[in-house]
């Protein structure tokens, strides 16, 4: 039997979750419902005739006929020796009209180890095992597949008719305590460090690197949600500020529309109506910039650059005619970049500049290679 009860301190998936667990559960709530419902349009708009959700795994049978559909999720990650993991996938499921979903979790325990779950009309199993790798470290899988059988007729039927037997929006977390997780973006030299991902693009996802989420769009590792952030709209990557004020502009009439086709929806819209003014401003942008990127100081072809040092500006005769204006003129470097053909990028802003001090501190720069300036005597 698969279970969909919250996780507790004394769940098996509660491995390796300390005081990262709020933000990962943050995390994970806040990508389970991306792409729900984009805007709150009203009933009869046209957008709202289908979900729209990310990480779609269909039935096997629906799947074989479509060559965008895939009937499983897979992600596969290297821990290291003696890592003891968990698993867990979390993932909506249709029911009724409209987007209306309810949220379902499959806990793993230790790997190896198998589940087969059955919600209503929808069917499947979850597994994770270990395999260990020449160098003592283990190649973990975790994989969901959708067995749910499907008839001839809907097996060649509509995208809409598949979905409300697809598992939507769905996402794979695994956690490990003795041990941590490799980057799934690092690729070893000794070549037993590949890993397969099918219908997802895994990322570390605690400071700790002790645990891993698989999301059905891309993201950065270590992904974080902005303080700012005061409501969750599952706006499907739009820009929150603007959600908020398409909403205060509704009319009395659409709002009534709009909360009486799903309950999730209309959390939604009373979160929208209690951002203060305060929490508005807060949401129209921001720039943090803690640890500049890029190296501090670089020595290339003979000569060393450092940030914060004056050179001439020289653009080449082919410059376009922007660069060309700033021939001979005086700037402080603000970065450094090294690129993968090892040529050296600069980061500057012009000193004669009115706006330097403002560009330099948002990190609007102009960049040069390092041929095109020299040192300032």
């Amino acid at each position: 039997m698969s279970t969909i009860d919250p996780i507790t301190p004394e769940s098996p998936s509660n491995v390796g979750a300390t005081s990262t667990k709020t933000h990962l559960e943050r995390l994970v709530d806040s990508l389970l419902f991306e792409g729900y419902a984009l805007y709150p349009y009203t009933p009869g708009a046209t957008k709202n005739a289908t979900p729209t959700p990310f990480g779609i795994v269909y039935p096997h049978d629906y799947a074989q006929t479509q060559t965008h559909a895939f009937d499983r999720m897979q992600m596969q990650f290297i821990v290291t020796v003696g890592a003891v993991v968990t698993g867990e996938v979390r993932f909506l499921q249709a029911s009724g009209e409209k987007h209306r979903a309810v949220e379902r979790r499959v806990q793993l325990g230790v790997a190896p180890a198998k589940v087969s779950f059955d919600f209503d009309e929808l069917e499947g199993v979850a597994e994770i095992f270990t395999d260990t790798l020449p160098d003592g470290r283990g190649r973990v899988t975790l994989i969901v597949e959708n067995k749910t059988p499907l008839t001839e007729e809907e097996a060649t039927g509509d995208r809409k008719d598949a979905l409300l037997k697809s598992m939507l929006s769905t996402h794979l977390l695994a956690r490990t305590e003795g041990g941590t997780i490799v980057s799934p973006l690092e690729r070893g030299d000794d070549g037993v460090a590949g890993c397969c991902q099918v219908n997802t693009w895994p990322v570390l996802a605690t400071p700790g690197d002790d645990a891993i989420l698989a999301p059905t769009i891309m993201l950065p590792e270590h992904p974080e949600i902005a303080p700012e952030s005061v409501n969750d709209f599952f706006d499907g990557t739009e820009i929150e500020e603007a959600l908020v004020l398409h909403i205060q502009a509704l009319s009395d009439q659409e709002r009534e529309e709009i909360s009486a086709q799903d309950p999730k929806v209309r959390e939604m819209l009373a979160r929208a109506d209690a951002t203060t003014p305060q929490q508005l401003m807060d949401l129209h942008g921001r720039v943090r910039i803690e640890d500049p990127p890029g190296e501090r100081e670089v020595t290339f072809e003979g000569i060393t650059y450092k940030r914060g040092d004056k050179v001439i500006l020289r653009p080449p005769l082919d410059a376009d005619v922007y660069d060309k204006m700033l021939d001979g003129r005086p700037a402080t470097i603000h970065r450094l970049f090294m690129r993968v053909d090892d040529r050296l990028h600069l980061g500057v802003t012009v000193d004669d500049d009115p706006m330097q001090e403002i560009l330099g501190e948002s990190g609007r720069f102009l960049f040069f290679f390092a041929e095109e300036v020299e040192v300032a005597s």
